[in-house]
């Protein structure tokens, strides 16, 4: 195996270092749970005959106090896509388990909400607190104690994080995560932007641009662009959290089937009466909190995960902060480039070599934790092997030594980019964070007078009307945790891309959250502390220059420091009803900052 990077094996140290007392009191917790916690074979008579009475047809198998009892927590709803697909899992699964000497039941269901189909409109405001509903949910299901093994049904972008945060509470248990797949390529990428930014410039109708997006979105299966839910199957991937190679294998193939099968069936062999017991508290552990940091800057993956990382690793006693992206941001070669940061979607990327091609070439690179435990093994050298149907049978086939496709992904040799195009950014307006990887070189530092808003309505309204066709910095605030739960804000894309595309310098500030979808656009996003709470973002007025630069980490509003500090804040805007926003408001309230999750949950548990 090559020797690490050093300074892979750096921010390691530092992550093991910084988490020393919170993982020794969690590694603790889940010996206990797992020596002395409620377990199936310590629950009464009566309890057990409840969690038979429904699943009269595997009663007799389940009573049997070795046999595992898999929890089934699936995200299934028929109005998300990507979640559409396991309608028929459980299902299946239940006979696959009880093929393999075990049996599954469906221990509950986790809220799934969309975030294209709430996104600029108030539903969306309950889009980050989704994720600790998730975990909460993930946790009800598992609290039942009458499992010694459990299957996570999800995709996307709050499903998957939310699913580990609660699965990582119950971290004596095995578990694997199982995908479904993404849709079938539809329009091309570009097509699909075109249309969007001619609709901003009122080039194009309603129906045309609805046309357009129903041809994108077009059936079964994650999005196909490489934003934050298929960011969140490159992840994990490396974390050994999936059969290898599960993350864009289509929903409704053979080989989609068979991936599911031996996931099923290989939970049984993990399980605690075995010589193999690999619970996922152990298979997340700092070097497999690493290796996710560093696919998602290999791949160029959506800045949503500097969030959704740190908060699933504090749920395992990890703490990993923006300072470790950047440091491995700067050792991370690019290897992708998928769309936004290309031209390919996800099945290209697939069909060009995919995960598990790239994992491969970091670890011939020595820059992954090679050495990880996994689900599926020791290490993660099968994860960098492709699965393939032979006789109908699932196995694995080594990569040839070059790309499907070079203009999507690489080798470790030739990179798109010697680094992975993360950066943290800060001054006087606070600290933010800033992805790269899709800008222009020549627009990695805008410096222009700044525009303030509050909303994406109101920046939509001031680009119909003419009024940023200029260099300018835009900025939106009160779109924190605090504030409103820090909604996407992606329909700010197209109006930036148009203003770009005519020859201005633009760029965005923002206390929200903009993803990848920024694309093109320099974009400083997650500035904290937020407006709500005090960030000095809510000193700024129109007119002031304000400079982001990502080559040497500065942002800066440049104005007199004595004015800067005499000026007051902002007040901030009363927290809007209805949408059931209301019920969210402890969530608000008690929100720790971007950098550490962003997670009213977290903070109160003092995680």
């Amino acid at each position: 195996m090559p020797t690490l990077h050093p300074e892979i094996a750096a921010v390691t140290d530092r992550v093991i270092e910084r988490s020393k007392d919170r993982r020794a009191a969690y590694r603790a917790l889940m010996t206990q749970q797992r020596e002395g916690g409620v377990s199936r074979r310590g629950l009464g008579c009566a309890n057990l005959a409840h969690a038979y009475a429904g699943t009269d047809e595997q009663r007799d198998a389940m009573k049997p106090a070795n046999r595992m009892n898999i929890g089934i927590v699936t995200a299934y709803n028929d109005m998300l896509s990507a979640h559409a697909p396991y309608y028929r899992y459980p299902e299946q699964m239940k006979v696959w388990a009880l093929e393999a000497g075990a049996t599954a039941q469906v221990a509950g269901g986790v809220p799934a909400m969309c975030d294209g189909v709430t996104q600029g409109y108030s539903g969306m405001e309950l889009s980050l607190f989704s994720r600790d509903t998730i975990a909460l949910s993930t946790a009800v299901a598992l609290s039942h104690n009458t499992f010694e093994g459990a299957a996570l049904l999800g995709i996307c972008d709050k499903i998957v994080p939310g699913l580990l945060m609660g699965a990582l509470r119950f971290g004596h248990l095995p578990m694997i995560m199982i995908p479904a797949g993404p849709m079938r390529t539809g329009i091309a990428n570009k097509e699909k932007a075109r249309v969007r930014e001619l609709y901003a410039e009122g080039k194009a109708s309603r129906e045309e641009l609805l046309e357009s997006e129903i041809a994108a979105y077009h059936g079964k299966g994650t999005c196909t662009f490489y934003g934050t839910a298929n960011s969140n199957q490159m992840m994990m991937e490396a974390m050994g959290l999936h059969v290898p190679g599960a993350s864009f294998i289509n929903p409704g193939t053979k080989l989609r089937q068979e991936l599911t099968k031996a996931a099923v069936q290989r939970l049984p062999q993990i399980g605690w009466d075995g010589d193999d017991y690999r619970p996922i508290g152990e298979v997340v552990d700092e070097r497999a909190i690493v290796n996710a940091a560093i696919v998602l800057l290999a791949t160029g993956g959506s800045t949503n995960h500097l969030i959704h990382l740190p908060a699933i690793a504090r749920a395992a006693g990890i703490l990993i902060d923006w300072e470790d992206f950047d440091r491995l941001s700067r050792s991370v070669p690019l290897l992708a480039r998928v769309y936004p940061n290309g031209s390919a979607d996800v099945n290209g990327f697939e069909d060009a070599g995919g995960p598990t091609f790239v994992i491969r070439e970091l670890l011939k690179g020595g820059i992954l934790h090679g050495d990880t435990l996994t689900t599926f093994g020791d290490g993660l050298d099968a994860y960098g092997k492709k699965p393939v149907l032979e006789n109908d049978a699932l196995a694995w086939a080594d990569h040839g030594e070059a790309s499907g496709d070079d203009s999507i992904v690489r080798t470790i040799d030739a990179p798109f980019s010697e680094e992975g195009g993360f950066r943290i950014l800060a001054g006087n307006l606070g600290r933010a964070c800033i992805k790269v990887s899709a800008v222009e070189r020549d627009r990695w530092t805008i410096e222009a007078p700044c525009r303030v808003f509050e909303t994406q309505q109101a920046v939509q309204d001031a680009f119909k009307a003419g009024e940023l066709d200029r260099d300018v910095v835009v900025v939106v605030r009160f779109q924190g945790p605090r504030a409103n739960g820090m909604p996407e804000l992606h329909k700010l894309t197209p109006p930036l891309g148009v203003l770009q595309n005519r020859g201005f310098r633009v760029a965005l500030v923002t206390d929200g959250r903009m993803s990848g979808a920024s694309g093109k656009v320099p974009a400083a996003i997650h500035l904290s502390p937020e407006a709500l709470g005090g960030g000095p973002i809510g000193k700024l007025r129109d007119g002031d220059i304000v400079r982001l630069c990502a080559e040497t980490g500065d942002l800066t509003a440049l104005v007199d420091a004595a004015e800067w500090d005499a000026r007051a804040l902002a007040a901030a805007p009363p927290p809007d009803l209805g949408s059931g926003r209301e019920l969210f408001a402890m969530m608000r309230q008690g929100a720790s900052e971007a950098e550490a999750g962003g997670s009213a949950m977290l903070a109160a548990a003092g995680l």
